[in-house]
């Protein structure tokens, strides 16, 4: 995440990782919802 004001996206990303960590369903989806996030955040912070 990118620091103290993460995205909607990262926030969605983080819960559906999390979940998935617990649970081991949704890993694909998860891990798709984080690529997705890192991948608007590099414009937004210029990762």
């Amino acid at each position: 995440m990118s620091g103290k004001n993460p995205s909607a996206n990262q926030k969605a990303a983080s819960k559906a990782q999390s979940e998935a960590d617990q649970t081991g369903a949704g890993k694909d989806r998860a891990r798709q919802l984080q690529s997705d996030a890192d991948r608007a955040a590099v414009p937004k912070h210029g990762l």
